[in-house]
């Protein structure tokens, strides 16, 4: 008997199904249907699985199905992949479930939604130190991937306009933009969407992972729209130096005449960095950076749903880009890529700003950087790997991997690297050569069936070959979720070593089921061996 390589799921479930004792194959059940438990007791029929049934399913059968369903997701408070916020207090949750029928775009309906909004843009206005936070011009997205676009076309009408008034073409040789290969994917997609080159500055571990801006003028000319600075790597959580990338163009243009705008891609960092590290320098307070966008529903601790972009001042917003409208009952603008977008996580959003204020935000911040700096030692302490991240390192501390000599002091924030509460780290060079056979990837599956959800993957082009694994920090990663994600990533490790074999990942994944883990965590005081052995008897926890 041959083993099929290839196997079809469905084919198997059809085939598997009970059958009547007098059928005919074409009335057996369907592979294209979903059949449940609840089914007898609610008096459904199948649901197709593809297309719209032709009689609808009752309220709460529908609801318990989809809901089953959806219980093979990850819990949200594990996943430590993910930079979006997964909580927020009950009180906001009603305002959310009393405006979710509420479009954002129809200002003339409901007018003090939009005002909430025009609030929110005025906030981060002033928070980013626009010259006139009254006066701000911004708007909410649907998150950061549609801020940027818009951040970056402002920058390309500008640039085209200038061309135009000097006589010079705009197609030949065309407009670029200028970001570091470990940009998101969002800002390489304006770059193809909108019909722009993309320039990639190399990162490397000189430059600490991110754009070196030295390195990225060598990119810049007088067809460059504006260059994209990062607040905070999506793959090290790094700041770029916004300070630095704003100096050299200023002396660029001194020397050529070519103004080179700056956008910040602050997606993350735009609601850390002025709370955590309110002295850095990477805002409006800067001239040359004319929009910032971030993402509410990530350090901005709003559900997902929630974006924005704001310009310094109109001046950097081109008219041409704003829409007016007349057939929603009253004159309104709009400058948004898409149309309607639902009202409810505005308004979460303006909640936490009344909610927390700066002191609160600021206690989330310092709380998510002081458990990524407890994280971050305690993974280098074991020996086992070496952190990329800075975060946990004084300013002034060289060599990635080395340890903090210096007296540690988790009261003052600023004596350390500044960037985003995420911990990358990597199996040590050592660990490597003395266990060449154990693959890193290995660590996330065992994790995974321990419910951790903590992503390996390969660093930006030209570092493809070292792979990171990463946590991201959030407010709902306590201290006690940090010790415990330690204790379960020390043990997997210490598992794989003891057997370094390919072979190993399997029977280790065995030892790491839930169940399994669950039972080591509940044994108390107990040592094993402490009970008597097992008759053989089927054992079930009632």
């Amino acid at each position: 008997m041959v083993l099929s390589k290839h196997i079809n799921p469905d084919k198997i479930l059809q085939d598997s199904q009970d059958k009547h004792f007098k059928h005919h194959a074409l009335t057996g059940t369907n592979a294209n249907t979903i059949s449940h438990a609840y089914g007898a007791r609610y008096g459904t029929e199948p649901i197709p699985k593809y297309k719209i049934p032709s009689k609808g399913t009752d309220a709460e059968a529908a609801y318990q199905l989809i809901h089953d369903e959806l219980e093979l997701d990850g819990s949200p408070i594990l996943n430590l992949a993910s930079f979006v916020h997964t909580w927020m207090p009950e009180p906001a949750d009603k305002l959310m479930r009393e405006n979710m029928s509420k479009n954002l775009i129809d200002q003339d309906e409901y007018p003090m939604t939009q005002v909430l909004h025009e609030r929110c843009v005025s906030i981060l206005a002033d928070l980013w130190h626009a010259p006139n936070s009254h006066q701000a011009i911004g708007t909410a997205t649907t998150g950061s991937s549609e801020a940027i676009q818009l951040g970056g076309l402002a920058m390309k009408r500008i640039w085209q306009e200038k061309r135009k008034a000097a006589g010079k073409s705009i197609h030949e040789p065309g407009p670029n933009i200028v970001m570091g290969a470990n940009a998101q994917v969002a800002l390489e997609k304006f770059a193809r969407y909108f019909e722009v080159e993309c320039r990639l500055v190399p990162v490397n571990a000189e430059s600490k992972y991110r754009m070196d801006p030295r390195r990225a003028m060598e990119y810049v000319d007088e067809n460059t729209i504006g260059v994209y600075v990062i607040l905070g790597s999506t793959y090290t959580g790094h700041y770029e130096p916004v300070k630095e990338m704003s100096d050299l163009l200023d002396e660029y243009e001194k020397k050529t005449g070519h103004y080179v705008p700056i956008h910040v891609d602050a997606a993350s960092g735009g609601f850390i960095a002025p709370f955590a590290t309110p002295k850095l320098e990477w805002d409006f307070k800067l001239p040359r950076v004319v929009s910032i966008n971030t993402s509410g529903h990530k350090f901005g601790l709003a559900y997902v749903g929630v974006g924005w972009v704001v310009w310094r001042d109109k001046a950097h917003l081109p008219k041409d880009l704003i829409f007016e409208l007349h057939y929603l009952g009253s004159v309104e603008y709009s400058f948004s890529l898409n149309f309607s977008r639902p009202a409810a996580p505005i308004i979460a959003q303006y909640f936490n700003l009344v909610h927390l204020g700066f002191e609160g935000y600021r206690r989330v911040a310092l709380d998510d950087l002081k458990n990524s700096r407890i994280l971050s030692r305690a993974l280098e302490r074991t020996g086992y790997y070496t952190v990329l991240s800075d975060i946990h390192r004084q300013l002034g501390d060289t060599g990635i991997g080395g340890a903090v000599t210096k007296m540690v002091d988790e009261e003052n924030v600023e004596i350390y690297e500044p960037g985003l509460p995420v911990v990358s780290f990597r199996f040590t060079d050592e660990f490597k050569q003395k266990y060449p056979d154990l693959q890193q990837k290995w660590i996330q599956i065992l994790l995974r069936s321990r419910g951790w959800i903590v992503p390996n993957y390969e660093l930006p082009p030209n570092m493809e070959s070292v792979e990171i694994l990463r946590v991201v920090v959030r407010e709902s990663m306590s201290a006690v979720l940090i010790e415990r994600l330690v204790a379960d990533i020390v043990e997997i490790t210490e598992d794989l070593m003891k057997q370094d074999s390919p072979s190993h990942a399997l029977s280790a994944l065995s030892s790491h089921t839930p169940q399994q883990h669950k039972g080591k965590q509940h044994q108390g005081k107990l040592e094993e061996g402490s009970g008597s052995k097992p008759s053989g008897t089927y054992a079930k926890t009632c």
